[in-house]
């Protein structure tokens, strides 16, 4: 790109047409050898200047306080509902009372409180009002903190007021990192035809505007889409919608998922091979947007291995910055979960970009969990945070933050208007403490059911080390010669105690900070380390094969086909460069399926698709399940490559 400016200022095509402008008409031409030497000192610092990006400043409360939320050493004043009546008593979690009952009124003062979550109750069983009050940040949350959350602001609040209300909670909290989401349709309705300015750029810019770091998703296809569930069967049209919403989006948003769990059905239902190419195609169009925008793999919904491997054997590595995962499994589960993550990730950073273990609502009306599920919504956050971190997650997004119910399970930390629950408590107390975490170990205490994790973290802004201890088995009692500075239960509440003698671990979290090196008391045994990182490059020719809906079996992540007669397999071929390539292509050989490329010379013009046929013959009547491995040989424009699984007919119906 340098040289492609210096000599369009050798040629003086921008300079003359300035020269000639109304603007400098009658002034002394410089000649083109000084407008060069200037350009070119331009050039040079433009591009050796390091980006700038403005530091955070600490976040306060908006006057309104949106959510009923407080920081502590603040005068709480809580709004009644409209024609509130009786009087109105205080409880903390503990449904301990607090002072004494006030009477209606337009708003209730409670004066200072300390950090907690609180309900003031009025005489009724279903009066209630929702408030929290949270430890005020002493220092900005460094942007490399790993700890976000999943607001889905665009379609969650349809008004800039409750957008930056939002906005303004999740600073509060900590939160470095927020998700939200986005719909192809509404951004491209018609092919090569982009939205004008609409909310998805309104809540990207409200976002980063308030210091937020933002994620960006896309859940469904183009709409003039075959089936816009799915991908797009020509991938051009995924490189091309990419490409746009990479350079529309810079400066709003940092990261993009080019799709939202795409190995289970609700989101189209596709095997490894498909999220392979998809994603190579999707990087491509990313980069050529924006070249600094992380492109994050098109996020895994669950670790089934079979995905995992087809996906691993397409040697998409290249071809994401993150490797972004789900779960929702119970946390017993996260040791064996990650490590099939991890052996697929190619080495890349994990993002884990949704995770929880979900809790039931009770009420049908208000869908609101009931007391014990309220508190075990509480105390399984910071766990699960920690038990991820241990894994080697570089960034977390609960999900999630607003009020969200599918089927009887309930997800959100807030109620509609924003009041928090327990959890959110929970959220702010583990964005505060475990700022900046890298994780040290987990305690060996030759107790499965004892968990202990260790973090170099920055709580309020100074790098110490911080532990999480809880006991999933029962009260456990353990001899411990930490010297903590501060002890906090899972809400962010200082409480007493020394970790110096006994020390009893309960189901409850506690999480500790301290200047002293604890592994010298504590066993710990080191993260899981990453795989190696390969020094390939992505090649702009990617590959990709088509099969009918009917032959594809999702769960076991392969093709059926006919054993009869030979099979012919839809492969094409793409060029995403801005020239044209020359290649040569080739298949394994492979004794059960024979497969048979028909010409393995292959010429792209740039943007090219052409299909290249190919034919899979079975020897036997019943071939095993068998990968079969296409590769191409591009030169200096790399070796793309596209492998996929083919079994015969399968007897029982498939999904």
């Amino acid at each position: 790109m340098f040289d492609k400016h210096v000599t369009w200022v050798k040629e003086c095509k921008f300079f003359g047409k300035l020269c000639a402008s109304n603007r400098w008409k009658g002034r002394v031409c410089m000649g083109r050898a000084v407008c060069y030497r200037i350009f070119v000192i331009v050039c040079v610092l433009a591009v050796f200047a390091e980006p700038v990006r403005a530091e955070r400043s600490l976040p306060k409360p908006l006057p309104n306080h949106p959510g009923n939320i407080f920081q502590a050493g603040e005068d709480v004043q809580v709004p009644l509902p409209a024609k509130a009546t009786g009087n109105w008593t205080l409880f903390d979690i503990e449904n301990k009372q607090i002072g004494e009952s006030h009477p209606a009124s337009e708003k209730v003062d409670l004066g200072k409180l300390p950090v907690g979550y609180y309900e003031l109750r009025g005489e009724q069983p279903a009066q209630k009002v929702y408030s929290g009050v949270i430890a005020p940040l002493v220092a900005p949350t460094p942007m490399t903190s790993p700890i976000g959350i999943d607001v889905g602001m665009a379609w969650f609040w349809p008004d800039d007021a409750s957008r930056k209300a939002v906005a303004n909670i999740c600073t509060l909290a900590g939160m470095n990192r927020v998700r939200d989401r986005m719909s192809w349709p509404e951004l491209e309705p018609k092919k090569g035809v982009f939205a004008p300015r609409n909310r998805y750029d309104e809540t990207a810019e409200i976002q980063s505007e308030a210091g937020l770091q933002v994620l960006q998703v896309n859940h469904i296809g183009a709409p003039w889409s075959k089936n816009g569930r799915r991908f797009p069967e020509d991938l051009r049209d995924a490189y091309d919608f990419y490409k746009e919403i990479a350079k529309r989006f810079k400066g709003k948003i940092v990261a993009l998922e080019p799709w939202n769990e795409a190995d289970i059905e609700m989101f189209g239902g596709h095997t490894g091979t498909e999220m392979a190419s998809m994603q190579k195609a999707s990087y491509l169009g990313i980069k050529a947007g924006n070249a600094d925008m992380i492109a994050c793999e098109n996020v895994f919904a669950i670790a089934r291995p079979e995905t995992l491997k087809d996906f691993t054997a397409n040697d998409a590595g290249p071809y994401f910055d993150r490797f972004d995962i789900h779960h929702y499994v119970i946390m017993d589960r996260y040791p064996s979960y990650y490590a099939l993550y991890r052996a697929a990730s190619a080495g890349k950073p994990m993002w884990v970009t949704e995770f929880n273990v979900t809790v039931d609502w009770a009420d049908e009306k208000t869908h609101e969990p009931d007391e014990k599920n309220l508190r075990i919504q509480a105390l399984r956050l910071p766990k699960m945070f920690a038990m991820s971190l241990y894994e080697g997650v570089e960034a977390q997004f609960y999900f999630m933050l607003p009020h969200y119910v599918e089927r009887k399970l309930q997800y959100g930390l807030l109620h509609e208007d924003l009041t928090p629950r327990p959890a959110f408590m929970s959220l702010a107390a583990v964005g505060r403490l475990l700022a900046d975490a890298k994780p040290i170990g987990r305690w060996d205490v030759g107790n499965p059911k004892v968990h202990g994790y260790v973090f170099r973290a920055k709580p309020d802004g100074v790098e110490k080390y911080v532990i999480v201890l809880w006991s999933s088995g029962g009260d456990k009692t353990y001899l411990l010669n930490v010297p903590t500075e501060k002890i906090f239960d899972e809400y962010g509440r200082e409480t007493k105690g020394s970790w110096i003698g006994e020390v009893k671990l309960m189901n409850e979290p506690l999480i500790a900070v301290t200047s002293v090196d604890p592994s010298g008391a504590m066993k710990l045994i080191p993260p899981p380390k990453a795989p190696p990182v390969s020094d390939e490059k992505p090649s702009p020719v990617v590959l990709q094969v088509l099969f009918p809906d009917s032959a594809r079996s999702v769960n076991q992540s392969l093709y059926h086909l006919a054993t009869d007669q030979p099979q012919k397999v839809a492969l094409f071929a793409y060029n995403f460069s801005d020239h044209a390539v020359k290649g040569e292509l080739k298949v394994d050989p492979n004794d059960e399926w024979q497969p048979k490329l028909k010409s393995a010379n292959v010429e792209l013009k740039p943007n090219d698709r052409v299909e290249i046929p190919l034919t899979v013959t079975a020897s036997t009547e019943h071939p095993t399940t068998q990968p079969i491995r296409v590769t191409g040989d591009f030169a200096a424009d790399g070796k793309p490559i596209v492998s996929f699984v083919v079994a015969p007919p399968a007897q029982e119906n498939r999904k």
